[in-house]
């Protein structure tokens, strides 16, 4: 009596007489002899794996968690079954192995900010390793580093530490440069008002100058008449006035009836 078996797409089937590997089976219908025989089904297509979170330390002594997704598929069935009891916990602990080797030579804010070069590193430190179990990793990607609790509080306490002080450099700065400015405006006003009035000084005296020069050079060509012409505009000035003095020459006190004016002033004086 015979039975029989279907080994699904992408499977190998491993025969097994007596407890004991026998052959490999491809994907198809296959008999067997029972109660003698059995065939196993084993899976080739690319599986994902997630590695739970472990503590990896540093360089500098710093405690993080690591959380690791790979992908892997079976490259030889019979290694996977037979020549390892847990071919796939083996890998995990291979990939663990070197992820602390890799991120124990880093120190904690290089191996935060090189997850990348992380991925590329631990690639190439499994390589081939795998094929002992059978398995082939296609695809390793590390999906996040997290400090402990305490260092992830006093980072914390460091960045809002450095937060404040760029805060208050950039605000003693900008007061630094306010004053500059105002005290660069306050000095080119005054500057700017010293020259006005330096100017305005200037304009004065050279309207004073020009004025005496006009007055001057007038009297250059004055005679009598005008000066007489001064005393009699003086007398005028002096009759409308309240005052009863009258100011003359000793020269010409005897000329002072003369005067066409000395008459008015006279008759103001007998009212």
């Amino acid at each position: 009596m015979l039975f029989f078996r279907i080994v699904p797409q992408n499977n190998a089937g491993l025969v097994e007489t007596l407890g004991k590997y026998s052959r490999r089976k491809e994907a198809g219908l296959h008999f067997y002899i029972p109660f003698f025989q059995t065939i196993r089904n084993v899976s080739l297509a690319m599986r994902p794996l997630r590695l739970p979170d472990y503590s990896v330390i540093t360089a500098d002594n710093a405690d993080i968690k690591a959380s690791v997704t790979l992908n892997y598929h079976v490259t030889d069935a019979m290694k996977y079954m037979y020549e390892n009891t847990d071919s796939v916990e083996s890998m995990a602990q291979l990939v663990r192995g070197h992820l602390r080797d890799i991120i124990g030579r880093m120190e904690l804010n290089e191996a935060l900010g090189s997850t990348t070069k992380i991925n590329v590193q631990l690639a190439d430190a499994i390589g081939d390793l795998t094929n002992t179990y059978g398995i082939n990793v296609d695809r390793i990607n590390i999906d996040e580093l997290r400090p402990s609790t305490s260092i992830q509080e006093a980072m914390d306490k460091q960045l809002t530490a450095d937060r404040e002080r760029v805060a208050t450099i950039a605000k003693a700065e900008g007061q630094a440069r306010s004053i500059e400015l105002t005290t660069k405006a306050t000095n080119d006003a005054l500057m700017a008002t010293a020259k006005a009035e330096a100017n305005a000084t200037q304009t004065r005296a050279d309207a004073e100058r020009y004025r005496i020069d006009t007055v001057q050079a007038g009297l250059a060509g004055a005679d009598d008449k005008y000066f007489q012409n001064q005393s009699i505009n003086a007398f005028t000035t002096l009759s409308e006035s309240s005052a009863n003095l009258v100011v003359v020459d000793s020269k010409h006190i005897d000329q002072l009836g003369q005067l066409p004016i000395a008459g008015k002033l006279l008759e103001k004086g007998l009212k």
